[in-house]
């Protein structure tokens, strides 16, 4: 992105009949536009900025005689989706994160206009011949990252129906369809549950082993899932017989440690989907007892059909009342 350049001062003497030594009557450039982001609900991805293109905020005009002072640049504002993260691309700082509606981070500045020689004269210089030049506007590459806002991630492999889950208990209508990867970019829904506190729910993309190393759509899963408060483990039962809800579970945790150890430390619910399937349910029973040693119910659920998600939808609500209760007393 690149900032618009200040206006050059101008270097005039003032010319009227009748009036020796009129003096300078140069005027000031004017400054140069800033380059804004800011942060705007009504976005949910970055499509619109995602085939590089240069961001050039106006320059700002130059001055005139006759003390007349240049326009200002008109600033560029570039909307960008709430949750996006604002990294120098050469340094990987962090610039900002943009957390709210409107909030907006200047990413590059506008060049200060020059001064004409009107306001270089000096009781001891009272003619000068020279004037400023305006200053080059801010020039950077910026990576922005988005990082949804969103209270519960749906995680599992890919075409284990996170996306029909969130359709079942929300507004929300991702795209649905029998083949692995159909969710390239995540999906939010608002759930709304009667005397519960309402809670936004995320469908993530579908996660393979190696996805912390970036193979599929691993990091674009994984960097979503740093800002939720609670991840629902959407598993199913497999006709391949080197799968199954156990050794998916652990293949999930262990991606999840690998991208940042603090992933762990969120709260998880485990969920086992498609009982709408007579192979699932009759297999169903042999691994409940082993996640109930782990430490966790294993829910059975049917998105298709709805049976058992309104018994996930209750564990999901009191757990994140109780860890928004913990942060309270905190």
């Amino acid at each position: 992105m690149k900032a618009g350049d200040g206006g050059n001062g101008c270097a005039s003497f003032r010319r009227e009949r009748f009036i020796p030594r009129g003096g300078p009557d140069g005027g000031n450039g004017g400054k140069g536009g800033d380059l804004i982001l800011q942060a705007d609900a009504q976005l949910s991805t970055l499509l619109d900025l995602t085939y590089p293109k240069p961001l050039r905020a106006q320059k700002g005009t130059h001055g005139k005689g006759k003390d007349q002072t240049g326009r200002n640049g008109e600033d560029l504002l570039v909307r960008v989706p709430v949750g996006t993260l604002v990294r120098d691309d050469q340094t990987g700082e962090v610039l900002q994160d943009l957390l709210f509606d409107g909030q907006r981070f200047v990413g590059a500045e506008g060049g200060r206009g020059g001064r004409g020689n009107a306001k270089s004269a000096t009781p001891t210089r009272r003619a000068p011949r020279h004037a400023e030049k305006g200053q080059k506007g801010e020039e950077r590459w910026l990576r922005l990252e988005l990082k949804l806002l969103a209270d519960v991630g749906l995680i599992g492999f890919p075409n284990a129906g996170k996306s029909t889950l969130l359709s079942k208990i929300s507004s929300a209508r991702p795209k649905i369809a029998d083949y692995p990867f159909t969710t390239l970019v995540p999906n939010l829904g608002v759930v709304t549950r009667g005397e519960h506190r309402p809670f936004v729910a995320a469908d993530i993309p579908g996660l393979i082993e190696g996805a912390s190393a970036g193979a599929g759509l691993g990091l674009t899963f994984l960097r979503h899932v740093e800002r939720t408060r609670l991840l629902i483990h959407l598993l199913e039962i497999s006709e391949d017989p080197s799968r199954n809800p156990m050794k998916d579970f652990h293949a999930l945790n262990q991606e999840l440690k690998t991208y940042h150890p603090s992933l762990l430390e969120k709260v998880q619910i485990v969920a086992l989907n498609k009982m709408d399937m007579p192979s699932v349910r009759e297999r169903a029973a042999d691994f409940e007892d082993s996640f109930e040693r782990m430490g966790y119910r294993l829910y059975m659920i049917s998105g298709k059909t709805g049976e058992g998600v309104e018994a996930l939808m209750d564990a999901v609500s009191r757990a994140l009342e109780s860890r928004l209760d913990e942060r309270n007393e905190q």
